[in-house]
């Protein structure tokens, strides 16, 4: 049998920069809508009100669930409402995203050799390190589009708007509030991402390799799809708390908080500590679904980029090869038959080995 040998060379940072970017905003647009219903859950009894606008409509909780709330927005405020602050929300994505999540390998790599030496394996505290460091690093570049995405998702159709669009926001906060607007809750939102990503892909890291040293799947869709799965929950449970005040400071009013501290004791005070927990479900649904989206897709396109930036992939025949030898050799060598080509088809969504 003829095969095809393909690239094993391991992703340069500009693959996985380029990688993770697009690949979390693909998650995104999936996605955002269960981000929209997350933040109006968080903000959901802040009782803030200027002039007319509030989220609030008596004492009776305008949001109820995540399924709840989706409806009601969409019946109240039309589809379109469940994809406000989309644009901010992708600018965040590249710039975010791509950070933290293109950079971990070479900072755990760094501090790896650092501390140990490069001939033993990372330990759960390194890639803890090396999670916080990315995702604080990713916060300071990404935090305008942060507060932008935030304040646009919380606007409600019928009401008052802050800000018509993402460009006109980073116009009026910045005019009204300064640069310190642009980067208000920069503190929770680092503690928060840093968190995040550190459990996140550490999590990720620790549950794939799991899997794949005790043979229970290959580096294959499955593999990726239950490893993200598992990082989404964790995510979520360690986060949520920092989320919830992120999410409820970035969207405040001037002066309706002194700093992060005092909306998390407000918080507490008002609603207990559950209150740090407001939208637990949508969140985790939301993270973990993005999370699937987001690392099966990273995964591809880090492969997909390897393969054509090897230019001897057609040229080198020689043993059969796994993973995507199939189908170059489809490419190159086509079926001579209708039987063999449906075979093919099966064999390649049998395996999910793409």
């Amino acid at each position: 049998m003829v095969g095809i040998t393909v690239s094993t060379r391991e992703p340069t940072v500009l693959i996985k920069f380029f990688s993770a970017g697009t690949a979390a905003c693909v998650a995104d647009i999936i996605t955002f809508p269960l981000d929209v219903a997350k933040v109006r859950l968080q903000i959901q009894g802040e009782g803030a009100t200027i002039g007319n606008l509030s989220l609030n409509i008596g004492s009776t909780p305008r949001y109820r669930g995540m399924l709840g709330t989706l409806m009601t927005i969409a019946r109240q405020e039309g589809p379109k409402s469940l994809y406000n602050g989309l644009c901010a929300g992708l600018q965040r994505q590249m710039a975010f995203a791509s950070v933290r999540i293109g950079l971990y390998d070479s900072i755990r790599s760094f501090y790896q050799n650092l501390i140990n030496g490069s001939n033993s394996q990372a330990g759960v505290g390194i890639r803890i390190l090396a999670g916080i460091t990315s995702g604080g690093m990713a916060v300071i570049c990404a935090q305008p589009t942060d507060v932008v995405k935030v304040r646009m998702q919380a606007q409600v159709s019928g009401q008052p708007k802050r800000y018509t669009g993402a460009l006109q926001a980073y116009r009026v906060i910045g005019r009204e509030e300064g640069m310190k607007g642009l980067w208000k809750g920069t503190l929770p939102n680092v503690t928060r991402n840093a968190v995040v990503n550190a459990s996140e892909l550490v999590a990720y890291d620790l549950i794939k390799e799991f899997i794949i040293e005790r043979h229970l799947m290959t580096d294959n869709v499955p593999c990726h799809f239950v490893s993200a799965f598992g990082a989404g929950f964790c995510a979520t449970v360690v986060a949520s708390p920092v989320d919830v005040v992120k999410t409820r400071y970035m969207n405040s009013w001037q002066g309706q908080y002194t700093g992060a501290l005092d909306c998390a004791m407000k918080m507490f005070k008002e609603g207990g500590f559950m209150s740090f927990y407001k939208g637990f479900l949508p969140s985790f649904i939301r993270l973990g679904s993005w999370n699937i989206c987001m690392f099966v897709t990273f995964e591809q396109l880090k492969r997909l980029c390897c393969l054509m930036g090897d230019k001897d992939l057609f040229s080198n025949i020689s043993i059969p090869a796994p993973g995507y030898a199939p189908v170059l050799q489809f490419l190159v060598e086509p079926p001579s038959s209708t039987a063999k080509v449906e075979g093919f088809y099966k064999k390649r969504i049998n395996q999910w080995d793409i």
